[in-house]
C-alpha cells in the first residue's frame, strides 16, 4: 500500500498544493520453487525448529526424491544421494562455498546443526542463481546450506540460547551472539555442543525367540562452533567471512546379528575451514564475486581387536584443500545476462598406512553461462570445462594422470498463459564425478586405472500455483519426470582373494518427484502450514545380461518414498506433526527374504509455545520423535531408535 503523497507545483504567483490518492496495490509473489528452470525445494528455519529437526541430514529426509544412509544412533553419519545418483554426485555448500572432501567424496550433513541455518535447500541439476561458482555447477544436485542473516531492530545486539534434554543421554547446549558493530557492520558467533550414551533399546527376533537388546557403542561428544562477520563498504560492495570448527569423538556401532553386538570400532572427527566471500556490483550490468576457502580435516578410527598383530587398528588421515573462485556477471538487457566463473583448488591427502602414495589433486574448473528471461519464458544453459591434474610420491607405481571434460547444461520454464502461474519446465544436463583418492588407492581395495563414473540427468515438469482464496494464502503444486542415465558406475567388485573398485555398472534411473505445499487460515489467529511429498524412483542395473542382477532395483533404494509434515500455529499452542515413510528395499541385488528390508513409517509431533516477557522470548517445546515407536532399518542390521522424548527451552533477548 502506498500512503498519500504531497506534490507542490511552483510558478512565479503561487504554489498550488496537490494531494494524489491513495493506492492500493495487492499481490502475491510467486514462490521460485514454481517458476525455476530446474525442481527446487527449501526448508526454514522456522520449519525445522517447529519439526524437531536436529541437523541437516534430517531436514533432508523431508525433500522429494532424496535418499539417505544412516547407520542409527544419536551420532550416526547421514549422506544424502539424490534421485539414485549417490552422494558422491550431490554438491554440500555453506553459504555460497562448496565444502570439499576429496578422500571419501561424502559429506555428513549430520554434523550441521539446524540451529546455526536459517535455510537449506537442494537444487537438482543446477539453480537459476547466475553468479554461481563454476564447482557449485560439476555436480548433479547441491544441497545449499545459509546462515541466518540478523534481524536487526533498535537493539545493537541479540543473544539466544537454548538448552536441550532428551533420551539415550542427550544434552545438547547451545548459543548464538549477533551483534551490530556499525551501521555497515555485523558479526555473529554460535556454537553447539552435543553429548549422549545412545544406548537404545530395540527387538530382536530369533526364530521365535523375540528378546529386548540394546544397542553398545553409540555413545557421541562433538561440538561446533561458527563465527560469521559481515562488512559492507562505501563504494557498493560488501565481503561476508566465515570460520567453522567441529571435533567429535563417537563409537561406530557395528551391525546386529543374532547375539553379536559387540563392537569396539571408534571414529574422532576435527575438520575446520575459513572463507571469505567478495561481491561488487557496479550499477545494474555487472558484478564481481571472488572467493577464497582453505580446509582442514583430520579423522582417526580405531578398532580393538585380537585378529590384528598388535592388538588395535589405527588409521589417520590428514586432507587440506586449497580453493579460489572468482564469478563475473554482465547483464546487457534487461531480458540477458551473461557470467563467466572461474574456480581453481588443490587436494592433499596424507595417511598413516603404508600403501598411501600421498596424492595431490589439482583441479581447474571454468564455467560460462547465458540466461534469457521475458515474462512467458526463461532459458539457462551453461558450459564447464573441467581440467584435472593428479600426482603421488610414487611416480613409478602411479603414474600422473590428467582428466579434462566439457559437460552442458540446458533448462527452461514456460509459463503459456499469463493470467495463470502455471509454469511447463525442462532440463538436461551432463555430470561426472572423479574417483575419491579412497576409490583409487585405498588399502587392497583401490584401483588406479578407475574411469570417471558419468551420469546424463533429464527433467521434464509443470509447475502451478492456485489462485488466493478467502482461506488458503497458498497452494503449490510441482511434479518431475526424469531419467538419469549413468555410465561408468563405479561399485566395489569381488576379486579373486579381495573386492576392488571397478568401472563396472551401467545405471538407468526413471522416476517421478511431486510435491504439494498449502498456507491457510483457519480463523484469524490460527495459521495452518500443510506440505506432502512422493517420490517413485526405478533404478535398475542394466550391466550384464547375464548377471543375477540384472535390472533388479539397486540396493538401499526404496521404489516408493515420501513424507509429510503439518505446522499448526494458534494462539495458546504450536503443534508441528511430520511423517516420513519408505517401502521395502535389499541390501543386495539378490532379492530375496534374506535381504529383504521392511518398509516403514516414521511419527514425530511436537508442542511449543513462546512467553514474551517484555524484550525477552522464552520457548519451551516438548518433541515426541518416532513416537508410534516403531522399529525398523535404514541399512540392514543397524536398527534406528525407537521412541525419543526431548524438552527443551530457548530464551532470546
Amino acid at each position: 500500500m502506498w500512503q498519500p503523497v504531497r506534490a507542490e507545483i511552483k510558478d512565479s504567483t503561487q504554489t498550488l498544493t496537490q494531494i494524489i490518492e491513495e493506492v492500493y496495490i495487492h499481490a502475491r509473489r510467486l514462490p521460485h520453487e514454481v517458476s525455476a528452470t530446474a525442481p527446487e525445494q527449501m526448508m526454514h528455519r522456522e520449519t525445522m525448529r517447529a519439526l524437531a529437526i536436529q541437523n541437516a541430514g534430517d531436514a533432508m529426509r523431508h525433500f522429494a526424491g532424496t535418499t539417505i544412509k544412516d547407520y542409527g544412533g544419536i551420532g550416526g553419519l547421514k549422506t544424502v544421494s539424490v534421485r539414485g545418483l549417490g552422494a558422491m554426485h550431490t554438491a554440500i555448500s555453506y553459504d555460497g562455498v562448496v565444502i570439499g572432501n576429496c578422500q571419501a567424496g561424502q559429506i555428513d550433513l549430520g554434523r550441521f546443526s539446524s540451529n546455526s541455518l536459517g535455510c537449506i535447500s537442494l537444487h537438482v541439476g543446477q539453480s537459476d542463481e547466475m553468479t554461481s561458482t563454476a564447482r557449485a555447477l560439476a555436480s548433479g544436485s547441491m544441497v545449499s546450506m545459509n546462515s541466518p542473516t540478523p534481524q536487526w531492530s533498535e537493539r545493537p545486539l541479540q543473544i539466544e540460547a537454548g538448552i536441550m534434554s532428551g533420551s539415550f543421554g542427550l544434552y545438547t547446549p547451545s548459543v548464538s551472539y549477533s551483534q551490530k558493530l556499525g551501521k555497515q557492520t555485523w558479526t555473529n558467533i554460535n556454537a553447539n555442543f552435543s553429548t549422549a550414551h545412545g544406548s537404545y533399546p530395540y527387538t530382536l527376533t530369533n526364530g521365535h525367540r523375540i528378546t529386548t537388546e540394546h544397542r553398545t557403542n553409540t555413545d557421541i561428544t562433538q561440538f561446533s562452533g561458527e563465527w560469521n562477520l559481515h562488512h559492507e563498504f562505501t563504494n557498493g560492495s560488501h565481503i561476508d567471512t566465515k570460520v567453522y570448527y567441529f571435533n567429535s569423538e563417537r563409537g561406530l556401532p557395528g551391525a546386529v546379528i543374532l547375539y553379536n553386538n559387540h563392537t569396539t570400532e571408534r571414529l574422532a572427527d576435527r575438520n575446520t575451514f575459513a572463507q571469505a566471500c567478495y561481491t561488487k556490483q557496479w550499477n545494474h550490468q555487472w558484478q564481481l564475486s571472488t572467493i577464497a576457502k582453505y580446509t582442514y580435516g583430520w579423522n582417526r578410527y580405531t578398532d580393538t581387536n585380537v585378529k590384528y598383530n598388535d592388538g588395535k587398528q589405527i588409521d589417520e588421515n590428514l586432507q587440506h584443500e586449497y580453493y579460489a573462485a572468482t564469478s563475473l556477471l554482465y547483464r546487457p538487457t534487461m531480458n540477458w545476462s551473461f557470467s563467466l566463473a572461474q574456480d581453481g583448488y588443490a587436494n592433499t591427502l596424507s595417511s598413516n598406512l603404508p600403501s598411501c602414495p600421498f596424492p595431490v589433486r589439482y583441479t581447474s574448473l571454468t564455467a560460462l553461462q547465458a540466461q534469457y528471461r521475458n515474462e512467458w519464458i526463461r532459458i539457462k544453459s551453461s558450459l564447464l570445462a573441467t581440467l584435472v591434474n593428479e600426482t603421488t610420491r610414487d611416480s613409478q607405481k602411479f603414474k600422473q594422470t590428467k582428466t579434462s571434460n566439457l559437460t552442458p547444461t540446458l533448462s527452461t520454464s514456460i509459463r503459456p498463459f499469463s493470467h495463470i502461474p502455471l509454469f511447463v519446465r525442462l532440463m538436461y544436463k551432463e555430470t561426472f564425478r572423479m574417483p575419491t583418492f579412497n576409490d583409487l588407492y585405498y588399502f587392497r581395495s583401490g584401483n588406479k586405472n578407475l574411469r570417471p563414473e558419468r551420469a546424463d540427468e533429464y527433467n521434464i515438469g509443470i509447475t502451478w500455483q492456485a489462485p488466493q482464496m478467502k482461506f488458503i494464502d497458498e497452494l503449490t503444486l510441482t511434479v518431475d519426470g526424469y531419467f538419469n542415465n549413468v555410465k561408468d558406475k563405479i561399485v566395489a567388485f569381488p576379486t579373486t582373494y579381495v573386492w576392488k573398485m571397478a568401472n563396472y555398472g551401467h545405471v538407468h534411473i526413471t522416476g517421478v518427484d511431486a510435491t504439494f505445499t498449502t498456507h491457510c487460515h483457519i480463523t484469524k489467529d490460527m495459521t495452518a502450514n500443510i506440505s506432502a511429498n512422493y517420490t517413485l524412483l526405478h533404478a535398475i542395473d542394466i550391466t550384464d545380461p547375464k548377471a543375477q542382477g540384472y535390472r533388479v532395483q539397486l540396493p538401499y533404494t526404496p521404489l516408493h518414498s515420501g513424507s509429510g509434515r503439518l505446522l499448526l500455529t494458534t494462539p495458546w499452542i504450536n503443534v508441528g506433526y511430520s511423517m516420513v515413510a519408505a517401502s521395502k528395499r535389499y541390501s543386495m541385488s539378490e532379492q530375496t527374504a534374506r535381504y529383504r528390508i521392511a518398509p516403514y513409517t516414521e511419527h514425530t509431533i511436537t508442542f511449543s509455545h513462546t512467553f514474551k516477557l517484555r524484550t525477552t522470548h522464552l520457548t519451551a517445546q516438548a518433541e515426541a520423535i518416532n513416537f508410534t515407536n516403531t522399529q525398523y532399518e535404514v541399512i540392514q542390521y543397524y536398527p534406528m531408535p525407537g521412541r525419543q522424548i526431548r524438552l527443551s527451552l530457548t530464551f532470546k533477548l
